[in-house]
């Protein structure tokens, strides 16, 4: 029986995919930490315990005690936030990482996640359907420590045979957990702002158009990726992934088919400079030949699940 650790299990994917994992594996067969505490559902399902990635001793301690087999480690600091605090941001993305990976050495954890970003791409990078193997320079923090997260995590595959498993996430839409200092938040705070006061300043320009996934999505292509036979796999950096792309105003001309009054204003801010040097439009046929993705929700199925959903969680 698998017995699965996820790091960072209070956070925007960590919430939701420690659920899932739950339903896939068993409640008592998933471990669910951060450093902060978890949301009611998290704690009410299964195990949680406060425990930092950074404290590697302690970490090595509860991968025995709990004869953990896979490891999905979620901790880290975003685009924008990373931008404010650099260094710091840079040691805790890089050294939770490379925790993960000696300890996995060390005990032999089967299965290592990992999650990558769009963000290792930069200005050089082709913005349309940009490809799986294409230039990677990054002009951010955040992008800078994923790209280089990649380049360890194919490292130690090829050095010590781990099975190391990774995706380019796109910007992640999700109406359980609110924005967390990324630069596509823009595309969750404009259902909030949009429920509540029925207007929104977006820190994009209009025509920003970036590459964005619902939830439910980049949840169920993660656990595809991690049951896949490894034999099928043929890139172990990090996968490109595809959903659906859209820029604000596209955005909120389908939020407007549902709320007509809804008004929508610009003040790009720092993040638009992030943005422009992120592609418009994902090439992932590597991830669709290896293990058979394929995205869901496009913008008008999102858009209206979003909604209904952030109304409801504003009345409760």
């Amino acid at each position: 029986m698998e017995k699965i650790l996820v790091i960072g299990s209070a956070g925007q994917i960590g919430s939701e995919l420690t659920l899932a994992l739950r339903n896939v594996y068993g409640e008592g067969n998933v471990y669910a930490t951060d450093i902060r505490d978890a949301p009611k559902d998290i704690k009410k399902t299964g195990p949680f315990q406060l425990l930092d990635v950074m404290d590697d001793k302690r970490l090595i301690h509860f991968v025995i005690r709990y004869k953990i087999t896979q490891i999905y480690l979620l901790a880290a600091v975003l685009s924008g936030n990373a931008e404010r605090l650099p260094l710091q941001a840079w040691d805790i993305n890089m050294r939770s990482l490379l925790n993960i990976l000696d300890l996995a050495r060390e005990v032999g954890i089967k299965k290592i996640f990992w999650p990558s970003s769009i963000a290792v791409f930069g200005l050089t990078t082709p913005k349309i359907n940009t490809p799986q193997l294409t230039y990677t320079e990054p002009n951010t923090v955040y992008g800078i420590s994923k790209l280089a997260g990649e380049r360890w995590c194919e490292y130690y595959h090829n050095k010590f045979n781990l099975d190391i498993r990774s995706i380019r996430y796109p910007g992640l839409i999700s109406y359980k957990t609110e924005a967390g200092g990324g630069t596509t938040d823009y595309a969750v705070e404009i259902f909030y702002d949009a429920v509540r006061n029925g207007k929104y300043e977006c820190f994009l320009k209009p025509d920003a158009t970036l590459p964005m996934m619902f939830m439910p999505d980049a949840i169920r292509g993660t656990i595809e990726l991690m049951e896949t036979d490894a034999l099928k796999l043929t890139v172990h950096s990090s996968y490109n992934l595809s959903g659906i792309s859209f820029n604000p105003k596209e955005l909120s001309d389908e939020i407007k088919k549902i709320k007509p009054g809804f008004e929508i204003t610009y003040k790009p801010d720092f993040r638009q400079k992030i943005a422009e040097s992120w592609p418009q439009s994902i090439d992932d046929s590597s991830a669709r030949n290896d293990w058979g993705w394929k995205h869901e929700y496009d913008l008008k199925k999102m858009t209206k699940i979003m909604l209904k959903e952030v109304t409801v969680k504003q009345r409760t």
